[in-house]
């Protein structure tokens, strides 16, 4: 052999050879994290000894004594499965991110230390009842004792030998109930409603006239999307179902008066809108069993791992000192079930986007404020932030009566003019009994039962769909929904002058709409308006999703119903359903227009279309790329970057509109001089710019083309997967996964329009729950049971997910013990 491949070859088999040492060093290192599923481990502190069943999904069913025991057991199993996840969590809420990546997360730190959400939730634990706060403490046990066993960086997860390496992390400290607490503000943060749609607002201002930026927030269809609450009104200081309201004139609600030159524009996740929920419910009356069934599936950001942790926790003798026997999903970090249901009722979620924040300008001078004529002290409070590799960071948080000054540390812009400061006002930074109110949704029985326990859910306020094994179905609107004394909250207001302060308090309880066994014999929620402003006064919020989702849901139930009697399969095949809702809007504008050229044969594939977004669709391609084409030349040259559209049903609202009106200014590029484009040019320069994307991308053959080769989903790793260290973001990172749907399709697969075609936002988990027989319920998670990478569970479910597949939702011991593949046993 030459000298040069000799060479060659040695090279090459020592860099193999250190690749071998190198994996099995990885190998090693990962496996060492992996939790013990079989045989016994001592927990110091339990009562009795406890059971732990897990399915080959790694789904754990936990069977125990006492509560105390029950809880302690899951805070025990979220740490062998998810604590470096948990304690990246406790890092976010408390601004102390920074600790374990340096500098390059400080201004997340900075921005959650001005809000405080752990100083709130170190307020809202005295607050709660004696038994919340016993299996708080509980659950902190379970996790401690775990985190006693594994001192090590290598045993704990691989994320803590990366940080080793890297000088950040350390030793992590024990679990608090606060820990706990502080997670609920974040849940509450991503779904805060409508701040982004009050910022928006302000920003399109400063570029363009009030009227025109009206036609971007056009009001909720009620003609053609009916809201969730089709009947009732408040008579006599309660909500009630039977009655009508009586004829009002007017309206009693005026737009809050404000202007702002900027006001900050990096708050919260960058694709809002594809935040959202679909819940529906069906009553016995229609379904095959003769029962109800449940149907949810929360569309969240996109997460590695998911969010969300399935589990049963179960009493083995149900009591009141152990009245426990409930099967869902939970938040790692978090004891009890979030979503779910008992041996009696079942529950889901979607968010109910009222209006629960608003942003106030502020006249501060030094270290005093204007309110109402007088200068009032400022409060200020010092926050110290630990910097991994660097010198610690000093900020000073400024407060007035609002809240917290946020100028500073969200965004870079200030507001200017007689305004130099933001304030906001948010109910999550008010201490409230969330908590309180999963340990009584998780032993609820009947409907007064969960009604009591949802009074108490006040952060983030929710629908909440309800059906019970005795047939009942329901729909219950809970949350903390502020009063204004004057305005709706849809822009920043002038923090001075008091006129558009909050009442000191919010919408009574029995005052929010609600709803059992209405007559239509189905619920659908899906962020759509909750109830006809004409038949119900307090303002919850005017920024709604539009009802395209809610809408499709009700036709789809509507058909069913006509065709026979609803099984599970039928709710999971509308859970699964890809129409577009704004086709049969566009699609005849764009056949209208004069086109030539390579695009007319892109053009004809929308005749044929069924509407469906699957995978295979060459005219889901098409139709998606002409509608992010329209999009961004109509709107981009009017707003300011971060106001552009991302897409989403508000949009398709403007452009339904927009399209009687061939004349109107949007459709005019301002960036082209002495030319003044019309409807009918940008849909035909949106056709052409589309076809030819989409040749680059996918080739000529306009019929080879396939929705799947452009909507895909990458799960990043939340902590590590944006490291930027290529080797290290593989450890953790997977995908892609073809995936059908789109942003306002029942499936929804939400994307960004100014970004591309890739996925953003997904239904994070899907359930549908059998009230005839609770073992026949399925169940499917994003990514999988563990957070540890190279684990079988850490993504097994993700595939089956993207193919619309559900998992059994067992939960009676039989069916448990009978699909149980590892059974560990707790001891004292």
């Amino acid at each position: 052999m030459p000298w040069p491949l000799r060479w060659f070859a040695r090279v090459l088999t020592v860099l193999l050879a250190l690749a071998v040492v190198l994996a099995g060093v990885v190998v090693y290192t990962v496996q060492r994290s992996f939790p013990q599923v079989d045989g016994a481990v001592r927990l110091p502190g339990l009562a009795q000894n406890v059971e732990i069943y897990r399915d080959k999904s790694g789904i754990p069913h936990i069977y125990a004594d006492t509560a105390a025991d029950l809880f302690m057991a899951q805070g025990y199993v979220h740490a062998q499965d998810r604590f470096f996840e948990m304690d990246f969590r406790r890092h976010t809420t408390a601004g102390r991110l920074s600790e374990l990546f340096g500098a390059a997360t400080l201004d997340n730190d900075k921005a959650l230390r001005t809000m405080g959400w752990r100083r709130v939730a170190e307020q809202e634990l005295p607050l709660l009842d004696q038994s919340t706060r016993d299996y708080l403490d509980a659950y902190a046990k379970g996790v401690n004792a775990w985190l006693d066993a594994h001192p090590n960086a290598s045993s704990r997860s691989l994320e803590y030998s990366i940080l080793k390496i890297q000088n950040g992390g350390g030793r992590p400290e024990k679990w608090t109930p606060v820990d706990s607490l502080a997670w609920l503000k974040a849940m509450a943060w991503d779904l805060r409603s409508n701040m982004e749609d009050e910022i928006d607002r302000a920003l399109a201002l400063t570029e363009l006239p009030r009227e025109r930026v009206d036609q971007l927030y056009p009001g909720y269809p009620y003609d053609r999307h009916l809201p969730i609450v089709n009947q009732g009104t408040i008579e006599r200081n309660r909500f009630d179902q039977q009655v009508e309201p009586r004829l009002r004139a007017g309206d009693a609600l005026t737009r809050a008066a404000g202007t702002l030159d900027a006001v900050p524009s990096t708050m919260g996740t960058a694709d809002r809108d594809g935040l959202g929920s679909n819940s529906w419910v069906v009553s016995g009356e229609y379904t095959a069993s003769g029962k109800p069934l449940l149907a949810n599936d929360p569309h969240l950001a996109a997460q590695m791992p998911s969010v969300w942790y399935q589990a049963g926790l179960h009493c083995r003798k149900l009591t009141a000192e152990c009245p426990y026997d409930v099967t869902g999903f939970t938040f790692s970090g978090v004891p009890g079930v979030i979503i779910g249901h008992t041996d009696k009722i079942a529950w889901g979620f979607t968010n109910l986007g009222p209006d629960v924040s608003d942003l106030f300008l502020e006249q501060v001078d030094g270290d005093t404020y204007l309110y109402k004529g007088q200068r009032l002290p400022l409060e200020t409070r010092r926050e110290q932030i630990k910097v991994a590799g660097g010198s610690p960071v000093t900020i000073t948080v400024k407060s007035t009566r609002h809240g917290p000054l946020i100028d500073d540390v969200i965004g870079g812009a200030r507001p200017s003019g007689e305004a130099n400061a933001v304030a906001l006002q948010w109910t999550a930074l008010t201490p409230g009994r969330t908590a309180d109110s999963i340990f009584l949704l998780n032993k609820a029985a009947d409907w007064e039962e969960f009604r009591a326990a949802a009074a108490l859910f006040e952060v983030p306020a929710q629908n909440l769909v309800y059906a019970d094994t005795s047939g009942t179905i329901g729909y219950q609107a809970p949350g903390r929904i502020p009063v204004r004394e004057s305005g709706d909250g849809t822009l920043p207001a002038p923090g001075w002058t008091g006129e558009y302060d909050w009442k000191p308090a919010p919408i009574p309880y029995d005052q929010l709409p609600s709803v059992r066994n209405p007559a239509d014999g189905f619920i659908v929620t899906a962020n759509n308006a909750v109830i006809d402003p004409s038949r119900y006064r307090p303002l919850l919020t005017k920024d709604w999703a539009y009802g395209y989702r809610s809408e499709r849901i009700r036709t789809l139930i509507t058909a069913a119903i006509q065709q026979g009697p609803i099984d599970a399969a039928v709710m999971s095949r509308i859970q699964q359903d890809t129409h577009n809702g704004f086709a049969d809007t566009l699609i005849p504008a764009l056949l209208r227009v004069d086109l030539a050229g390579p695009g007319v044969a892109a053009r004809e594939l929308l005749k044929t279309w069924d509407r469906r977004q699957d995978l295979g669709s060459a005219a889901a391609a098409f139709f998606n790329a002409v509608w992010r084409q329209v999009l961004v030349r109509t709107f981009d040259d009017d707003l300011p970057e971060s106001a552009r559209p991302t897409g989403g049903d508000r949009w398709y609202e403007v452009v339904r509109r927009l399209l009687d009106a061939p004349g109107d200014p949007f459709w005019d590029d301002v960036t082209t001089r002495n030319v003044k484009e019309t409807r009918d040019d940008i849909l035909r320069q949106a056709m052409a710019s589309a076809h030819q994307e989409l040749a680059d991308r996918l080739g000529e053959d306009v019929k080879a083309w396939r929705w799947g080769d452009l909507h895909q989903l990458e799960l990043v790793n939340g902590s590590l997967g944006t490291s930027g260290i290529a080797p290290v973001e593989a450890l953790f990172n997977r995908g892609p996964l073809r995936v059908p749907g789109g942003k306002d399709a029942v499936n929804a697969t939400g994307w960004n329009v100014q970004t591309g075609y890739a996925i953003t936002t997904v239904p994070s988990m899907r359930m549908i729950v059998d009230l005839s027989d609770l073992d026949k319920s399925q169940w499917i998670n994003l990514t999988g049971a563990s957070g540890h990478a190279f684990h079988d569970n850490y993504w097994d479910q993700a595939e089956a997910w993207a193919r619309g597949d559900l998992l059994p939702m067992r939960s009676t011991p039989q069916a448990v013990r009978k699909a149980a593949v590892h059974t560990l046993r707790l001891t004292p």
